[in-house]
């Protein structure tokens, strides 16, 4: 006896009548149960947060422009970041606060001289390192912080632009501190 088979597409057909009612009870009920879980991942700051002060860094070394380009930096790329307003600190919902604890100049790449009794530097680094800590001022609670931030700006001794390495390791303590927001939540 020879069985028939039934060729088809390989596709079956499901009867969505008797499903659909019972799929809208579920989501309906998963709604109305208000699950209060949310995911903030890389939000930066909680979202009462609209208005941010950033207070002018104290500054423990003996480059006095530093504290100043620092908060320039932070007052700029802080706001746009995060979607917030800049404001006083009496009204901020949030603020930043820091210490610029070191600044220095190394020498981290050099050559030998022709003579090769001496030797040439080629590139130096500047080092910035800061405390900082940012803090939600409505519920009087610490953010983030951080005692030991550091960035480094590398420049080409020949150019003797000492300036530029300095503005390159401001621009990644601030990326640091926005880094360190943003993997807080």
């Amino acid at each position: 006896m020879r069985n028939r088979i039934r060729r088809t597409s390989g596709i079956r057909r499901f009867d969505l009548r008797g499903i659909a009612p019972s799929l809208i009870a579920i989501v309906g009920v998963g709604l109305s149960a208000g699950c209060n879980y949310t995911f903030q991942a890389g939000a930066g700051l909680p979202s009462h947060v609209q208005t941010l002060a950033v207070i002018p860094f104290e500054n423990e070394t003996d480059r006095f422009e530093i504290s100043q380009e620092l908060h320039q930096l932070l007052l700029d790329e802080l706001p746009r970041t995060f979607g917030v307003r800049t404001g006083g600190e009496e009204f901020a919902e949030a603020l930043v606060r820091g210490t610029v604890r070191q600044y220095f100049v190394q020498a981290d790449s050099y050559r030998p001289e022709a003579g090769g009794d001496r030797t040439q530097v080629v590139q130096r680094q500047v080092r910035v390192q800061v405390e900082v800590q940012v803090i939600d001022q409505v519920n009087n609670l610490i953010l983030w912080e951080n005692a030991g931030l550091s960035g480094e700006g590398e420049f080409l001794d020949a150019a003797g632009d000492e300036s530029a390495g300095r503005v390159l390791a401001l621009e990644r303590v601030v990326q640091g501190i926005i880094d360190g927001l943003q993997s807080n939540w």
